[in-house]
C-alpha cells in the first residue's frame, strides 16, 4: 500500500499545497470542457418548450464545441481560465487537502478500513468549507465562461480577471462575488461527498480483497469510478449554480436557488437539471483521474503516504 511517511512527511500545510497543485495543473487541462458545459446549461434558459433538446444553440457536446470555436476561436475555449485556475487552487485545494484531516477528527485512524459515513461526512465538510471561502473566483469564471461572441462595436464586460473582481465589487457590492454561494456550498458538498470518498473506498475494498495493488492502474480505476459517481450526483444543482451565479443583482431571474430550481423544472421540466451531463462527466472523469493521479505521485515524492 504505500511506504510509511518520514516525520514531517504528513504536514497538513504540504498536503493542502500538493492538492492545490493537482488540481490546478486538472482544472487547466478540462477548461475547454468546462466551457461547453457552462454555454449548454445554459442554453435556452426558462424557455417555455419542455423539449430540452429542440432548438438549442449548442447542439451536443462536440458540435457546441465546434461552435465555440467557430465563433471565438480557440481562445473561446480558455474563457474563464485564470479564474478557474484560482479557483482550483483555492477551494480544490481546501476541500481535498482538509478531507484527511477531517476524517481523522471523526476517529478514522485505520484508512483501509474507515466506515463509508465517515469518509462521506469528511468530503461533504471539507467541500462545503473550501466553497464557502472561494465563491467570488467560481462567479467570475462563469461569468467569463458564459460570455459568447461579441457583436460588432460591443465591448467585452470585463478586459480581465482582477479588473471583473473591481468591477463586480462595485457594481453589485460583496453579493455580487457571493452570488450564488448556497447552491454553490451545497454543489460543493455533495461533489466532495461523492467525489473523494467514492475513490478513497474504491480503492480500499480493491486492496483489501487483493484485487489490485498500490500503483497507477488502481488510481485510474477508482478515478474512472469516482468521476461517473460524481458527474451522477452533481449535475442537477450544477445547472442551479451556474444559471444563478451568471445572473446580476439588477434584474434578477431568480431569487434564490430554491426559486431557479423551481422555475427551471417548471419551464423546461425536470430534464433540464441534467443539461450539461455528457461534458460534465467528460469534466469530472478527466479532472478526477489527473488531479488524483498527480496527487498521489507528488505524496509519493515528499514521502507522504497514499491517499
Amino acid at each position: 500500500m504505500g511506504t510509511t511517511a518520514g516525520p514531517g512527511t504528513e504536514s497538513d500545510l504540504v498536503r493542502f499545497l500538493l492538492a492545490g497543485v493537482s488540481n490546478m495543473c486538472a482544472g487547466g487541462i478540462t477548461n475547454p470542457i468546462d466551457v461547453i458545459k457552462v454555454r449548454m446549461q445554459l442554453d435556452n434558459e426558462l424557455t417555455k418548450t419542455r423539449h430540452v433538446f429542440k432548438g438549442r444553440k449548442y447542439k451536443g457536446f462536440l458540435r457546441g464545441g465546434m461552435k465555440i470555436i467557430h465563433d471565438e476561436g480557440i481562445r473561446g475555449l480558455y474563457k474563464g481560465l485564470t479564474p478557474s485556475l484560482m479557483r482550483d487552487g483555492f477551494y480544490s485545494g481546501i476541500r481535498l487537502g482538509a478531507y484527511e484531516p477531517v476524517k481523522h477528527l471523526l476517529g478514522a485512524d485505520d484508512p483501509a478500513h474507515t466506515p463509508l459515513w465517515k469518509k462521506i461526512v469528511a468530503g461533504a465538510t471539507s467541500g462545503a468549507i473550501g466553497s464557502s471561502i472561494a465563491t467570488p473566483t467560481d462567479v467570475v469564471k462563469i461569468r467569463f465562461q458564459a460570455q459568447g461572441r461579441l457583436k460588432k462595436g460591443e465591448k467585452a464586460v470585463y478586459r480581465n480577471t482582477f479588473a471583473a473582481f473591481r468591477k463586480i465589487f462595485k457594481t453589485e457590492g460583496l453579493k455580487g462575488l457571493y452570488r450564488g454561494v448556497g447552491p454553490t456550498v451545497k454543489r460543493a458538498a455533495i461533489l466532495t461527498a461523492t467525489q473523494v470518498p467514492s475513490y478513497d473506498h474504491c480503492k480500499h475494498t480493491l486492496l483489501n480483497h487483493g484485487l489490485m495493488q498500490e500503483g497507477i492502474y488502481l488510481h485510474i480505476v477508482c478515478s474512472l469510478f469516482a468521476g461517473l459517481a460524481t458527474a451522477f450526483t452533481t449535475s442537477p444543482v450544477d445547472v442551479i449554480k451556474t444559471r444563478y451565479m451568471k445572473q446580476k443583482v439588477k434584474g434578477e431571474k431568480y431569487t434564490s436557488g430554491i426559486d431557479c430550481f423551481l422555475k427551471t423544472v417548471r419551464s423546461e421540466g425536470t430534464m433540464a437539471l441534467y443539461k450539461g451531463f455528457f461534458p460534465n462527466w467528460m469534466r469530472i472523469g478527466p479532472h478526477t483521474i489527473v488531479t488524483f493521479f498527480i496527487f498521489e505521485q507528488l505524496r509519493k515524492q515528499v514521502g507522504m503516504r497514499p491517499v
